[in-house]
């Protein structure tokens, strides 16, 4: 069932839940998704982000996300994540996508309102839901510079509270991606989070809240990031990391038998799905944060 970005974060708001949000630049994490959603009974965010367009094309993969959700018995968003370029928003909105991030994380406050604002009709146009950024993480999504320790060492400039109270009413933006202390990429240490600026974000704005780089983060401090908020949880490295591991064994495995078979693709895709099914359906839990299945 293709369903709102908004939607589906309302249905986050009223069970004090947060959605997994999994990028998805292969078959094998596509199917991965929609099927730990199916088996979990809770709903997801399928996303594709235009940092791997040269993984997977929006124009190979968008259409199957959408074909793929519409005949699921779950409730799953398609989404475009982390677009910088409203030509390439438009394209996915063509396609049916049902929610759009803009990011403009990287531009000046004044830039990334007004082109904020952009995003906003155009996807009220086509009823897409529409997520946006501020503060920033201090790296772009799937970049080098994302394989970093802390928020501080990689360079973040955390949302300001009251500066989030303004750009939410200026832009007419759905739900918020805000900086306190995660990042993109493998954590090197433990991350630091900054519930006291997340609670302040809250109190001042009226939109479901967002955290990226919510991969390697624990337990406890994604409940209390529910708790205090947070509605989307974006989650793609550390699952990609676990299906390479589960592809490797595979080779590993053949290489070291006497066999002399072939490594075959087939058999690492195969490895890469299960061990994808495996970690998605595992953290939809954990973002569940208690709420019953609602399928």
């Amino acid at each position: 069932m293709l369903v709102n970005l908004r939607d589906i974060c309302t249905i986050a708001e009223q069970n004090n839940m947060a959605i997994a949000s999994f990028n998805a630049p292969s078959m094998e994490a596509l199917r991965a998704t929609i099927d730990a959603a199916e088996q979990t009974g809770y709903p997801v965010i399928l996303s594709h982000a235009e940092a791997h367009e040269g993984v997977m094309p929006l124009d190979a993969m968008g259409p199957a996300m959408v074909a793929l959700a519409e005949r699921s018995s779950a409730m799953v968003c398609v989404h475009l994540d982390h677009c910088e370029h409203l030509s390439y928003m438009r394209r996915a909105l063509e396609m049916g996508f049902t929610g759009a991030m803009y990011d403009g994380s990287m531009e000046s406050y004044e830039v990334n309102l007004e082109n904020s604002a952009r995003a906003a009709a155009m996807c009220h146009s086509f009823d897409c839901g529409l997520e946006c950024e501020l503060g920033s993480m201090g790296s772009r999504e799937g970049g080098e510079s994302a394989e970093g320790g802390t928020a501080e060492e990689a360079g973040a400039v955390y949302t300001d509270p009251d500066q989030a109270r303004a750009f939410v009413k200026e832009t007419g933006l759905d739900i918020l991606a805000c900086s306190f202390g995660t990042v993109h990429g493998l954590y090197k240490g433990e991350p630091h989070l900054q519930f006291d600026v997340l609670t302040k974000i809250r109190s001042r704005v009226k939109v479901p809240l967002v955290m990226h780089g919510g991969s390697g983060v624990s337990g406890e401090d994604y409940a209390m990031a529910i708790d205090a908020g947070i509605r989307k949880i974006n989650y793609y490295t550390y699952g990609a990391k676990y299906a390479g591991d589960a592809a490797v064994s595979v080779v590993d495995g053949v290489r070291a038998s006497a066999s002399g078979k072939p490594v075959y693709w087939h058999d690492l895709t195969v490895a890469a799905y299960e061990r994808l099914v495996e970690d998605f359906s595992s953290v939809i839990k954990v973002f569940a944060n208690g709420a019953a299945p609602l399928a």
